[in-house]
């Protein structure tokens, strides 16, 4: 034998080698293409994370319902969710990585502090941030790539402090701010202070704090009544908020106490118990809303997660409600900021969601007070 392979042998193999590559082709032709991915950042852990908790499992919501319907342009979404534990290296570095691991846009962060640690790396990136609930004048009038489905602070704080003048029953506050979200703190109570002066209101003694496990309340709220003021002034989340209720009632039971629309989650009643009763706290959504689009997602969230949404549910739905919508409508080689620039009119599940050139936006406000446990809107 020469070793030559003959002609039948040839034409087995360039057959065998045919049959391969075809069916390669049928498996390759037929494989579903590949997922869509949407990063989720904010902090589920440590003390805001009831925030964070709402924001994630309502974008997880929106996504398992826009692929029950079949998805985005028949392609399947998928959440990369990330943690960012309310630090500001942490939420960098979550960022980066969700960038680099391809996601077309991020749901979140859902605190301010945490928006401004991370915006100049998704301007550098072209990665577009929804943040459901981030709200800092900071990130306000900026062409980047930051968009909110909230009202800014400014926007929010004008509106409550109005509110108080025109119920003229305190003139005097003393305040308390947290330092750790300071971005937002700091910024809402300037908003709050200019209105609330301007009407004949004074704020006669501002203190700061920063949030930790190892703070503790008593002194804090002994220095706010020992101002004698006729109403306490809180902007923090809702856990602190909670207990610095809690010390505040064990000193003076009658005084007036209004917070930020920060604490307004349902850990503020869970942890405040009875410190919370009579509490006034303003929020950007309606909890007795009937519109037909929110109840069907209040009973779906409900049903799938088996607690309430709040406000950062309700909202992270919208904000990612908005990005699966742009990815679905936007045209040709339109990045997601471009198209929801184009678009700029969102069905939101309360209200429309309407952007100006920069990605901001205005919402309703409500005012509530903490009556038998409950948020009841009062205006």
């Amino acid at each position: 034998m020469n070793g030559k392979p003959s002609m039948q042998q040839v034409g087995a193999t360039i057959g065998a080698w045919a049959l391969i590559f075809l069916s390669a082709a049928v498996v390759f032709g037929c494989s579903p293409p590949e997922p869509i991915r949407i990063g989720f950042v904010g902090g589920t852990s440590g003390r805001v994370a009831d925030l964070g908790i709402a924001g994630r499992d309502a974008v997880l919501l929106a996504i398992e319902l826009r692929n029950q319907a079949g998805g985005v342009a028949g392609r399947k979404v998928e959440l990369l969710i990330s943690d960012d534990e309310q630090k500001p290296d942490v939420a960098q570095r979550v960022v980066r990585e969700l960038i680099a691991q391809g996601v077309v846009a991020i749901i979140g962060p859902m605190t301010s502090a945490m928006a401004t640690a991370v915006v100049p790396i998704a301007n550098e990136a072209k990665v577009l941030l929804m943040s459901p609930t981030a709200s800092t004048d900071e990130l306000s009038g900026r062409d980047d790539y930051f968009f909110r489905v909230n009202a800014s602070t400014l926007d929010n704080a004008t509106r409550i402090a109005q509110y108080h003048l025109n119920q003229q029953t305190m003139r005097h506050l003393a305040v308390a701010y947290d330092l750790r979200n300071r971005s937002y703190t700091e910024s809402w109570l300037n908003g709050f202070r200019a209105t609330f002066v301007q009407g004949g209101g004074e704020m006669i003694k501002i203190l700061r704090f920063e949030s930790s496990g190892e703070m503790t309340f008593l002194p804090l709220a002994q220095a706010l009544l020992d101002a004698h003021p006729d109403g306490v002034l809180i902007a923090a989340n809702s856990v602190d908020t909670a207990l610095l209720c809690q010390q505040i009632r064990k000193l003076d039971d009658r005084i007036p106490i209004i917070t930020s629309e920060w604490a307004a989650t349902e850990r503020l009643i869970e942890l405040g118990g009875k410190a919370v009763e009579g509490v006034i706290v303003a929020q950007n959504f309606n909890r007795d809303s009937t519109a037909p689009r929110y109840q069907a997602f209040y009973r779906a969230y409900r049903e799938r997660f088996h607690r309430e949404p709040g406000f950062g549910g309700t909202i992270a739905f919208d904000a990612a409600n908005v990005v699966l919508d742009a990815l679905a409508q936007r045209q040709g080689r339109q990045s997601i900021k471009e198209a929801v620039l184009a678009i700029r009119r969102f069905e939101g599940i309360q209200e429309p969601i309407v952007f100006n050139e920069f990605g901001d936006m205005k919402r309703n406000l409500f005012i509530t007070v903490v009556r038998d446990g409950q948020f009841v809107v009062v205006k």
